[in-house]
């Protein structure tokens, strides 16, 4: 089972506020520690929402807007991907984890990943080729870069 583990931002994650040494060492090391466990398949951190754009889909229609974004708690500061056995393995993880946004409260939130037998038939053999596909071209790509 896959798993976006999604932090929150923070008011200081959105003021662009980098983290301290502190913190930057301890993600470190737990992150050590997920590599250790076989888990992590990828993760980054994010910049903040005023560098960023949204494009909205209304029908045909398509509107730029640009950030910041209002809601803190509905932003996204980073996020990791993980490869574990259950939902509950996930939550054991997270609880392990450095407080995100010291001197604040903090939020992470799990979502589980759609994985192609969660489609059922209309993810026919042909459309499951082509997704294998085009992941292989763009792995292929990302060696390059």
């Amino acid at each position: 089972m896959r798993f976006m583990i999604i932090i929150k931002a923070s008011k200081d994650s959105e003021a662009g506020v980098m983290p301290t040494q502190e913190l930057l060492t301890a993600m470190g090391n737990y992150n050590e520690e997920l590599v250790k466990a076989g888990i992590l398949i990828g993760g980054e951190g994010l910049h903040p929402s005023s560098k960023g754009t949204r494009v909205r889909f209304s029908g045909e229609k398509r509107t730029v807007i640009d950030g910041p974004f209002a809601e803190t708690k509905e932003l996204i500061a980073g996020y990791w991907l993980w490869q574990v056995k259950s939902k509950q393995e996930a939550i054991d993880w997270v609880k392990r984890c450095p407080n995100p946004m010291p001197g604040t409260e903090a939020e992470i939130e799990i979502r589980q990943v759609f994985e192609a037998e969660d489609f059922g038939a209309e993810f026919t053999p042909e459309l499951r080729e082509q997704e294998e596909r085009v992941w292989a071209q763009a792995k292929e790509q990302t060696k390059k870069c």
